[in-house]
């Protein structure tokens, strides 16, 4: 009958009494844990004993299953009903755990090491089924390092072979920014700060693809470059009442973690529209800056892909082409230039410069080891056996006879006068 107690394994209170053997247990209908097992004698030792065995002892079902398997088991269990999976996510991961167990590597692994294990069946089932979930919310509910966690999940990749595709940056950003606090007024959020979940939503995507065109993603970490693009759309919005704010201040309010690069990725999304801004002729009268052109990210996102073909241009084809034309035609050009722009004399307009990564616009210093300094001068005396090393021919060896005779002879000779 339903509502003794709770299983101890889901805590559903549909426990359900079921014979096996002719033995009462009690089960759990939803997940299937025997919560009380009936009991039975199997020898004649523990009946002249008068002594009961269970019936998982009495047959051995568990001798298959390690203590420290199970409750990985139930490890990966818990982290799908916590993060609210369907259920053949949770048989999938429960699957990966098993076949990675096999494994002599993992079985004799340590207990952190095994624990480790639990996200990573986890992340890869997620992951292959298009579930947008990072490696740093896995890291975060199992309280796992994240260099420990993405070389066991990188070890147990190879182990089995998978094929595991990339986390979709659009999908990874509807979910980052659905966890923010800044879409209900509350007393730690101010009534200027809310936005529209959808307006923001949009113009964030907008962002990270901006990001992404521009190198700004490619060999990153995600997250740091997604909160940046938050907080630029965010701005963007109301840029007159939220200009003032700081990106800290503004994780602070949305109640997320602000990643150590998010920073850097800021500076480097404002250099890309600076540039871009550059491309507009009626804001380039406006000598924008950092902190001004975020008033102007609707406009630059409405021309994007324009705008970042004139600010962004291979300077080799651009110098190719200049070579092509004809003289006639190219003095032509000038003309025509000089005549629309007024430069100072013996200058020229800047041309764009080429798209290249970061890490190739600024790369970074490296140290190179000095060599040792040598002692030798090819001054030294060389002795008569280090010599006779070299000596390979019978002709050899008698000029360096006839040599060395020589030279005693001049050393025991008279002194001149």
């Amino acid at each position: 009958m339903p509502g003794r107690g709770r299983c101890p394994d889901c805590g559903s209170t549909e426990l359900v009494e079921d014979s096996h053997y002719s033995q009462s247990q009690l089960v759990c209908s939803d997940c299937g844990c025997v919560v009380t097992e009936g009991v039975l004698t199997t020898t004649f030792s523990d009946e002249g004993n008068l002594r009961e065995v269970t019936y998982s002892r009495s047959t051995g079902e568990n001798e298959q299953v390690s203590r420290s398997q199970q409750r990985g088991l139930r490890r990966v269990r818990d982290l799908c009903r916590v993060l609210q999976l369907p259920p053949t996510f949770e048989d999938t991961a429960v699957a990966y755990y098993q076949q990675a167990y096999q494994h002599s590597g993992i079985r004799a692994a340590r207990l952190q090491k095994k624990e480790v294990l639990v996200g990573c069946c986890v992340l890869i089932t997620c992951r292959q089924r298009n579930w947008p979930l990072t490696m740093g919310t896995i890291c975060t509910l199992i309280y796992a390092d994240l260099d420990v966690f993405s070389g066991t999940y990188m070890q147990m990749v190879k182990l089995l072979g998978l094929d595991v595709p990339s986390l979709c940056l659009a999908d990874l950003v509807k979910t980052y920014c659905s966890s923010f606090k800044l879409f209900q007024a509350s007393p730690s959020v101010p009534a200027k700060y809310v936005e529209d979940k959808e307006k923001m939503l949009s113009r964030t995507l907008q962002l990270v693809e901006l990001a992404d065109e521009t190198w700004l993603v490619t060999g990153r970490h995600p997250l740091p470059v997604v909160t940046a693009a938050t907080f630029l759309a965010w701005q963007s919005l109301q840029p007159s009442d939220r200009l003032t704010c700081s990106l800290a201040r503004f994780c602070k309010l949305a109640n997320v973690d602000l990643p150590y690069p998010a920073a850097s990725r800021l500076q480097e999304l404002l250099a890309v529209l600076l540039r871009m801004a550059g491309q507009l002729a009626w804001l380039q009268v406006l000598k924008l800056d950092k902190r001004s052109v975020v008033k102007h990210i609707g406009d630059l996102l409405q021309h994007r892909h324009t705008l970042v073909r004139k600010a962004f241009r291979d300077g080799t084809s651009e110098t190719d082409e200049r070579e092509k034309e004809l003289p006639g035609q190219g003095q032509g050009k000038e003309e025509a230039g000089s005549s629309s722009v007024d430069l100072p004399e013996g200058k020229r307009p800047a041309s764009p410069a080429p798209l290249l990564p970061p890490c190739m616009l600024k790369p970074p210093k490296r140290i190179c080891p000095t060599p040792p300094v040598s002692t030798v001068t090819g001054d030294e005396n060389i002795s008569d056996s280090e010599i006779e090393q070299y000596l390979r021919t019978p002709q050899e060896v008698r000029d360096f006879q006839k040599a060395q005779a020589a030279g005693q002879a001049t050393t025991s000779g008279p002194n001149p006068p």
